[in-house]
């Protein structure tokens, strides 16, 4: 991919479209006394990653911003302060985050791993060429409000469905699988909706997330306004794509606003996500603050408000379930690494054990 589509001008201005302001400004004084500039990151590679700066684009080294903690690594979206001048450049350090998109990595040491920072809004891609996948987005909306980003579901390929009775029913689905974020249909092959979706993301750093084969790399193009991403079709069994996109990079947009494409994510792992995963089920934490109980767990306890809006239908059970698992999934990854967590784990499954086998000896000697 070139970079050739970014400014190359040595104004004091030239980072203004980037997202440079004068609290970003602040920040790096300390930086600027040393004579170090301020670049932000649209591209990393093993090793080396690539800045705008007011001198246009600039590759540096980060040997100095890898430490052991994979969170704490330079990504796509920082802001650094790099060298003025030498060959190689070498990135110093990077501002403080306002806002970081983590997810858990498929490796068996659970650790996280981070794919976007200061990111002000983050567009699920979900395509309608294939059935929907509510329990997946569920999953996206929860990283997406624990990013501290504000989410946005973008339902593409839209054109593919012509029937609009049956579009409008998959947009109220989608609406109630996440409440509080709005749903918006495009299609990059008729510029449906491209125009209110590039309004929404004018404005400050988005990033695009999705599975492959979800149009991202076709939806960023729509935005940029030219065939700055390649575009691969999807396979026509499955509806499933290849990762056409292999980095991420950030892209200004002609309307304003920077854009940092990913590649697909086959496995979208939650990372420390409690708060973002009652962000999306949010009507489940209302209904729970009902509850007889303040612990109650929502399974058989009496005066659990939440199990009785399952029984009158004002909450679907899939709902209750998928908020259920992704607690569950969630509490397992932070007990990997809270050793205090891992210990009331522990305790609760003992509990549960010897409660078990109370009941089952009850039972043969004919107490139960």
């Amino acid at each position: 991919m070139s970079f050739s589509a970014f400014p190359q001008t040595s104004s004091s201005h030239t980072l203004a479209p980037f997202g440079w302001d004068g609290a970003w400004a602040a920040e790096f004084t300390p930086y600027a006394e040393q004579g170090l500039l301020p670049g932000r990151v649209v591209r990393v590679d093993r090793g080396q990653c690539d800045l705008m700066t007011e001198d246009g684009i600039v590759r540096a080294d980060t040997a100095f911003v890898t430490p052991h903690d994979p969170l704490r690594v330079i990504c796509t979206g920082d802001w650094a302060a790099v060298e003025a001048a030498g060959s190689p450049r070498y990135v110093k350090a990077y501002l403080p985050r306002r806002t970081a998109f983590v997810r858990s990595t498929s490796s068996q040491r659970s650790e996280g791993q981070i794919l976007a920072a200061n990111v002000d809004h983050a567009i699920i891609a979900v395509s309608l060429a294939v059935e929907l996948d509510l329990g997946r987005i569920e999953r996206f909306l929860a990283l997406a409000w624990e990013s501290g980003a504000q989410p946005l579901v973008v339902l593409t390929k839209a054109d593919l469905v012509p029937d609009p009775a049956v579009l409008a029913h998959l947009v109220q689905d989608v609406e109630h699988t996440a409440p509080g974020v709005q749903v918006l249909t495009v299609s990059s092959r008729t510029g449906e909706g491209t125009d209110v979706l590039a309004a929404v993301v004018g404005d400050g750093t988005s990033v695009l997330l999705g599975i492959s084969g979800a149009g991202k790399s076709t939806l960023a193009n729509a935005l940029l306004g030219a065939e700055v991403m390649e575009v691969q079709e999807a396979r026509e069994v499955d509806g499933k794509g290849r990762h056409t996109t292999t980095t991420r990079n950030l892209l200004a947009l002609p309307g304003g606003g920077v854009l940092i494409d990913t590649p697909g994510l086959r496995g979208v792992g939650l990372w420390d996500a409690e708060a973002g995963v009652g962000q999306v089920f949010s009507e489940i934490e209302e209904y729970a603050a009902q509850c007889r109980f303040h612990d109650c767990a929502h399974e058989a306890e009496p005066g659990c408000a939440v199990l009785a809006a399952v029984d009158s239908g004002e909450l679907a059970e899939r709902r209750l379930e998928s908020y259920r698992k992704l607690l569950r999934e969630n509490q397992r990854i932070v007990a990997k690494t809270d050793a205090r967590l891992r210990a009331e784990i522990r305790r609760d499954w003992r509990m549960k054990s010897a409660e078990g086998r109370a009941n089952y000896a009850a039972k043969r000697t004919g107490r139960a």
